[in-house]
């Protein structure tokens, strides 16, 4: 994947957690972004996914279960996730403010330049979660283009090479997925059971969050050091798994498992 399609993959993964806030202000494309940065702002993640509009296929797989609902079951799994790292989060921030002030330095842009450690990347996150996003946030500007889409910007250039756009819905205005383009991706799921192996890799970190949650509040973890590297084995264990088993099923060539719902 190149550095762009990395970027904007974390840019989205941060953004599709479950159901978001129906007071929202989002009549326009300068609103919805300031709506994104009021949900982070005042500690409501699970509510990001309002933002987002991924157009899905029409059609219902071999099960009965529609891809809509297959993609609503990937944020709804993806919200409890975020929301439990939202809370071994602020545990973190509580127990050790000035170490994690230290450690979390740079982010994580920081931690992906490292290479995707696992470890690295655990350790930026719980310093701020959302950094990512708040740090592009502040260089993002949009421009209606009038036809209900808008551009978004950063530093006054195509947020990634113009991908990342928003379109009008008849709920307001939302970050809009490029599936067309990255349903070219070999690893975009197509079938069924590739967006159950999605959700399941939201479940296993959710788990994973909520074992060293257990651990945290039993005192054995004694440093942000340490939190880092523990999340950082329990999380990577669980996506590597998932992963593994995403890798084979898409070199398989599975054959597609929907019907064309007329």
């Amino acid at each position: 994947m190149t550095e762009k399609f990395f970027a904007l993959a974390v840019f989205l993964v941060i953004m599709l957690p479950g159901c978001g806030s129906a007071t929202e202000d989002t009549s326009t494309p300068q609103k919805a972004l300031d709506a994104i940065t009021r949900m982070i702002e005042e500690g409501r993640p699970e509510g990001l996914p309002q933002m987002i509009e991924i157009k899905a296929r029409d059609v219902t797989f071999e099960d009965g279960v529609t891809e809509a609902s297959a993609i609503q079951n990937v944020k709804d799994k993806m919200s409890d996730m975020l929301a439990q790292l939202w809370r071994v989060s602020k545990k973190i921030k509580t127990r050790f403010p000035g170490e994690l002030a230290k450690e979390a330095e740079g982010g994580v842009k920081a931690a992906a330049e490292a290479g995707l450690d696992y470890r690295e990347l655990a350790k930026r996150v719980l310093g701020d979660p959302f950094g990512f996003l708040t740090e592009q946030r502040a260089r993002m500007t949009v421009e209606d283009l009038g036809d209900g889409t808008a551009a978004i910007l950063i530093d006054a250039e195509p947020a990634y090479g113009g991908l990342l756009t928003m379109v009008e819905t008849p709920d307001g205005w939302r970050v809009s997925v490029p599936v067309d383009t990255l349903r070219a991706n070999a690893y975009w799921p197509d079938t069924r059971h590739e967006w159950a192996v999605i959700a399941s890799m939201m479940l296993g970190i959710e788990n994973s969050l909520c074992d060293f949650e257990a651990e945290f509040d039993d005192g054995k973890i004694r440093s942000v050091r340490e939190a880092g590297e523990r999340v950082g084995r329990l999380v990577g264990e669980s996506v590597v798994v998932q992963s593994v088993i995403y890798a084979m099923m898409k070199r398989k060539g599975e054959s597609t498992d929907a019907t064309v719902v007329k």
